[in-house]
């Protein structure tokens, strides 16, 4: 199970980027049951909404993830998210339907 944030292009990417990988990884980093973060920056869009880049949030099951975000550590990140990214950020829960049949 995912949690995935999808984030707009900030206004100032070299700010965002700092204000990301040295104060928000760290304190995702800290949330209970999460099992690895990956990130990726978005260099093209074909068509549709353009995105600056996504972050991945890899947790063992739902009920895992349920339970991160009801965490005070996820209400760090998210307090930490919001110092910079307030209105950039879509958050969303995934499964890889494959591993849901």
């Amino acid at each position: 199970m995912r949690l995935i944030a999808l984030y707009r292009p900030p206004p100032d990417p070299a700010a965002f980027d700092k204000a990301y990988l040295e104060t928000h990884l760290p304190v995702i980093g800290n949330v209970p049951g999460l099992q690895r973060t990956t990130l990726s920056k978005f260099t093209r869009t074909i068509q549709g909404d353009g995105f600056y880049m996504m972050a991945e949030m890899f947790f063992p099951d739902e009920s895992s993830l349920k339970q991160a975000m009801r965490s005070p550590e996820m209400a760090a990140a998210g307090d930490n998210l919001a110092s910079f990214a307030r209105d950039l950020v879509t958050l969303m829960f995934a499964e890889d339907p494959m591993e849901a049949r």
